[in-house]
């Protein structure tokens, strides 16, 4: 799904994915060169704009997604799922560690045949290099709608560092992240 926003040149892409809770990979995405934007929400369900406590009852259908708007002249779609592949568990049906239901199902929704394509390469090939031990298990579904989360969701990480599902769960993988792709990462002024 490429673009051109009207008030620049800057080419646009969307990568709508799902890895478990929403929180975890905001914070990994945020921090990339060429990613514009990262909102947290829900899709993949059969209710309209949805609320938290709606997905959290794994009635809905809904996935907890991160929508992530970047320009792939800077970071290409593959990058994008290379590194959702590293900082989420493609394995687990419908869990990531503790949190367990269907809306934290490993998932990328594509927006157009070159994402879907690119998913499928990208899968095929963390496969062959045997990363995972079990089979990677991740949907592979066409996107249809996002709904934004509810606003104390969106950078949750950033605003809650001290709380305790952030610091035991989401500080280590960020941490990490930050190692792994420091060539990457946005320069913060001080």
């Amino acid at each position: 799904m490429s673009n051109v926003n009207e008030n620049s040149s800057i080419s646009q892409e969307i990568a709508t994915l799902g890895g478990g809770c929403f929180w975890c990979l905001d914070p990994i995405y945020a921090e990339l060169v060429g990613v514009e934007k990262v909102e947290v929400g829900y899709s993949g369900g059969k209710v309209k704009n949805p609320t938290y406590q709606q997905v959290s009852s794994k009635t809905t259908g809904h996935a907890e997604v991160v929508q992530v708007t970047f320009d792939p002249d800077v970071i290409s779609y593959e990058e994008i799922l290379k590194i959702f592949f590293t900082f989420h568990d493609p394995t687990t049906l419908n869990r990531q560690g503790a949190d367990v239901g269907p809306q934290y199902r490993s998932v990328i929704f594509y927006h157009d045949d070159m994402q879907r394509e690119a998913a499928e390469s990208v899968i095929e090939e963390i496969e062959a290099q045997g990363i995972w031990s079990d089979p990677i298990i991740t949907e592979i579904t066409p996107f249809e709608e996002f709904f934004i989360a509810e606003e104390y969701h969106q950078d949750y990480f950033i605003r809650n560092p001290e709380q305790g599902y952030c610091r035991v769960l989401i500080a280590p993988k960020v941490v990490k992240f930050r190692k792994s792709y420091a060539e990457q990462l946005k320069k913060t002024t001080n």
